[in-house]
């Protein structure tokens, strides 16, 4: 008997099963783009190179200005923006103005003004080391009398000996200024220590720092305002009167400082503000630094040429690894990714040698300089964005390149 239990029933038909190409984890992709990295270790070096001294002229540059301007900063804070100085300027038929005798008490009745000292020029005096000297080696030192509250106006230290008080003032001792000292190759101050000062000998009994905000003292031989009567024929009119004021009055007093100064001429006088001069040296570094940024980019701009040149030769050379890949089911996204973050690895390894090399640059720098080493983070931040910027420019058409190369054509490529 036949078992028709079958009988006119169709056979089974196949199921269809589409497959799909597996993704790409990002450990994944990393580890890809990696390895062709690990494979050309010295073009790999020389390439990312070029992006490290472009980062680092750009991180060094914007380090050591913001250093310079830190420490600038620290020094207006340490010796006030409120110092105001007064000085004879030209008459009308051109010949030079004299301040009056009575101006530093003028001044000192401006209500914001709480500090006045005042220096002048003894013109025929000249300051030698010894009287063997001959009369033209004057090594440019000029002779002032000075106010007993001149360096507590300018705020100088003295270095070393004393400052001239009630009693020295009227002698003939002298306080020299830090480049007068080593002019006249005096390192101590004391009573057996003398110039030969306007024709008689005068004791040296102190040294003075350098004045930051008034450098004319630095070459200045220093002497009491009755000492300089007495012994240089001094005429007592001031040629510089030192003020400080209220901070936020600063701009009032210096507009009446010139008719105060001189009522009968205010024309004749000119007023200026010291820490004006540092803000303006301050502004000089802005401008060469946005130049030596402008020469950091063109730099990291040849860098980025390179990483293209050096992605395009990877991408000619692995053809035959982009076939197989391809004929194993890699799909054009995964091979363009591929290339892409091999660009950005090799970007990334030039930016953060850079940023690092440009901290290095300017932390020794700083320290040569004695300034606190400061890098502004958007200085960092920025190097290592302009490396990514870079490199996924320059890897961008490597990688469309190497994804529209077909398996068969990539694989007969010898």
């Amino acid at each position: 008997m036949t078992d028709t239990s079958t009988a006119g029933t169709a056979p089974p038909t196949a199921t269809a099963v589409r497959l799909t190409p597996a993704r790409l984890r990002p450990g994944d992709v990393l580890r890809v783009g990696g390895s062709g990295l690990s494979s050309r270790p010295m073009r790999v070096f020389l390439s990312a190179l070029g992006i490290a001294i472009g980062i680092a002229a750009m991180v060094a540059v914007a380090g050591i200005s913001t250093s310079s301007r830190a420490d600038l900063d620290r020094q207006l804070a340490a010796l006030g923006t409120n110092l105001l100085t007064v000085a004879p300027g030209q008459t009308l038929g051109g010949g030079e103005a004299v301040l009056p005798d009575t101006a530093p008490a003028m001044i000192s009745r401006i209500a914001p003004v709480r500090k006045v000292a005042a220096t002048g020029t003894v013109s025929k005096a000249q300051v030698y080391r010894n009287d063997r000297i001959p009369s033209g080696q004057t090594g440019g030192i000029s002779v002032q009398a000075a106010d007993l509250r001149l360096l507590d106006t300018i705020g100088v230290e003295v270095v070393d000996g004393a400052w001239l008080n009630d009693a020295t003032s009227r002698f003939p001792a002298v306080v020299l200024g830090s480049s007068a000292a080593r002019r006249l190759g005096i390192a101590k101050a004391g009573p057996d220590v003398q110039v030969y000062l306007g024709g008689q000998w005068f004791t040296v009994i102190g040294l003075i720092d350098t004045a930051e905000l008034a450098p004319e003292l630095d070459t200045a031989a220093l002497v009491g305002w009755p000492a300089a009567a007495a012994y240089l024929h001094f005429d007592g009119h001031p040629t510089t009167i030192y003020t400080r004021s209220d901070d936020d009055a600063v701009d009032q007093v210096r507009a009446v400082l010139g008719a105060t100064a001189n009522p009968k001429a205010p024309n004749e006088v000119k007023v200026s503000r010291p820490s004006d001069a540092l803000a303006a040296r301050q502004a000089t570094d802005k401008a060469f630094t946005g130049l030596l940024l402008g020469l950091g980019a063109v730099a990291l701009l040849v860098g980025g040429v390179g990483v293209a040149n050096t992605m395009v030769i990877t991408v000619l050379e692995r053809r035959a690894e982009i076939g197989l890949r391809r004929s194993l089911g890699a799909t054009r996204g995964q091979i363009r990714l591929q290339f892409l973050v091999e660009s950005l690895l090799l970007s990334a390894l030039g930016g953060i040698g850079g940023v690092l090399l440009g901290i290095g640059v300017t932390t020794g720098y700083a320290a040569a300089q004695g300034w606190s080493a400061v890098v502004p983070a958007w200085a960092t931040a920025g190097g290592v964005g302009a490396t990514l910027l870079i490199g996924a420019v320059a890897g961008l058409y490597p990688a469309v390149r190497a994804a529209r190369l077909a398996p068969t054509e990539a694989l007969a490529t010898p």
